[in-house]
């Protein structure tokens, strides 16, 4: 689609709206020509109010729209209200050219649920939270319920919070073997497995350093999360040693969850969940993504629906009372009935917390090189409908949600969970409600000052081998978190961002 901007470079809000309502075109800027049979002309005035214009043509339909907003504030406040008003103004124009009615309306950003919490944290009611979401962002009534219902889990969480606490991600980088739509920095072991155990000693440097400051800090572990890759690649002595260090140096006193992705049935054993069980584990996902075995053949899992529900039955004999398990709609050669099936499977293995993904095609996936049919948008939304019926009446509630780039029907994932056994961990790694250390390679810590409104990221090296040699990088990273610790109003600010909420 070419695109031309006048009185403005808002590209980045212009190109989401394009992703939003026409995924498959590309932004084009350059002169409109007579052949151009999809172009788009965004213009914007100012006087005291902000004046968009939006002139657009999409396979030869054109038409305009055009609205104007007071401008009020200081300067980032208006900066905010243009890239509103330009966001609002392309979305409602190429609804009208193209019909189309997305089910998060004109939001992008990848956390919608940030509006119906900040909006009931100000004293909206739950009906005025969802009202707003319907009216001002256009978001379809069924996903407005979703994210106002996950903001009063939000809002829950943020209450149970100490400020002396932070939560923990701990990656293991390695799997069985490398799934479809898999874009996480992972290896398979079989092709690294001589990088395991070295890759498991810098963890351990790694976890000693963080409790060094942790202990300077003054500061405690609220949730634990072990995730990958799917730790339980590692054999039953590798997970025995990472978690006793983590019990024995960390300050885990007051955790009050303590998860590991099982994951893959094909990397559980007993022994394996014994060692869980023993460092205080209570909570683990076994994820079959689906329940149909020849959707499992064709994403490159090596196991059976059979399978999975020997692992959650092992698991539920070791002791584990809390079990989540994912799936993910969308898969190749999956279609509605097979997704309705994997779903009522899953239930009647009865887990406490159920995700229920769409599928992204990310960058980096063999769905991507590869291609292949994959389900439609409609077929996708047809299957996410359906799940938010049948969990519902089977008693789970949605208590954390979020959206990725390049879903299948611009969608949504949906964390459900019986009441009283929501994670923590999604919660606040999701809403940016406190501070989540990362360790490990790939990891992103986020050091989160909720009065300040600002958070800092720090990212580990993305492979293992580079993980491997960082360890002057790791030492660097360890003093920047103390002293945010220490003195946050003080700490630079250079890589800080600010709180922002569902993206239009």
């Amino acid at each position: 689609m070419k695109l031309v901007l006048n009185g403005h470079d808002e590209r980045y809000t212009v190109e989401q709206g394009m992703l939003n309502l026409f995924p498959g075109e590309k932004p084009v800027y350059g002169p409109i020509g007579p052949e151009d049979q999809s172009w788009a002309i965004v213009s914007l005035r100012e006087d005291d109010s902000c004046h968009v214009t939006v002139e657009l043509c999409w396979r030869g339909k054109a038409v305009p729209y055009s609205l104007g907003v007071p401008l009020e504030g200081d300067a980032f406040q208006r900066e905010g209200i243009r890239r509103r008003a330009i966001g609002r103004c392309f979305f409602l124009a190429a609804r009208q050219v193209t019909g189309a009615a997305p089910p998060w309306g004109m939001l992008t950003g990848v956390r919608p649920v940030k509006l119906p919490t900040r909006a009931l944290a100000g004293g909206a009611s739950l009906e005025q939270a969802r009202r707003q979401l319907e009216e001002d962002f256009h978001v379809s009534p069924a996903r407005a319920g979703l994210a106002v219902q996950c903001a009063q889990a939000s809002l829950a969480a943020q209450r149970s919070l100490n400020p002396n606490e932070v939560s923990l991600y701990l990656g293991i980088p390695f799997c069985p073997t490398r799934c479809a739509y898999c874009s996480f920095v992972s290896a398979g072991v079989g092709r690294t497995l001589q990088l395991v155990e070295p890759y498991a000693d810098r963890l351990l440097e790694e976890i000693d350093g963080l409790a060094q400051v942790l202990e300077r800090a003054g500061r405690t572990i609220r949730s634990f999360y072990m995730g990958g890759g799917t730790p339980t690649t590692l054999t039953a002595g590798q997970l025995d040693r990472i978690l006793a260090r983590c019990r024995a140096a960390l300050p885990l006193d007051s955790c009050t969850e303590y998860t590991v992705e099982a994951g893959r049935p094909d990397t559980i054993t007993r022994e394996k969940l014994e060692v869980l069980k023993s460092r205080g584990v209570d909570r683990i996902s076994i994820n079959p993504q689906t329940l149909e075995d020849h959707v499992l053949a064709a994403i490159g899992r090596k196991h059976s629906a059979g399978d999975i529900a020997a692992a959650n039955a092992l698991a539920r004999s070791v002791g584990f009372r809390c079990i989540n398990m994912d799936l993910i709609a969308g898969l190749p050669q999956d279609s509605f009935q097979g997704f309705r099936r994997s779903l009522e499977g899953v239930l009647e293995m009865a887990p406490e917390n159920i995700t229920v993904h769409t599928l992204a095609l990310k960058k980096g996936s063999t769905l991507i090189s590869q291609g292949g049919p994959l389900p439609s948008g409609e077929e996708v939304q047809r299957m996410l409908d359906y799940s938010r019926e049948i969990l519902t009446q089977q008693g789970y509630i949605p208590y954390y949600l979020y959206r990725q780039k390049y879903m299948s029907g611009s969608l949504e994932n949906v964390g459900w969970a019986k009441p009283g056994t929501e994670s923590l961990y999604n919660i606040v790694m999701m809403e940016e409600l406190h501070t989540v250390l990362s360790l490990g390679a790939g990891g992103v810590t986020k050091l989160i000052d909720p009065a300040a409104g600002r958070i800092v990221r720090l990212v580990n090296p993305k492979f293992p081998q580079e993980y491997l040699s960082a360890g002057d990088k790791q030492a660097g990273q360890r003093e920047e978190i103390a002293a945010f610790f220490l003195s946050p109003a003080e700490t630079p600010s250079a890589s800080s961002t600010l709180f922002s909420g569902g993206k239009m």
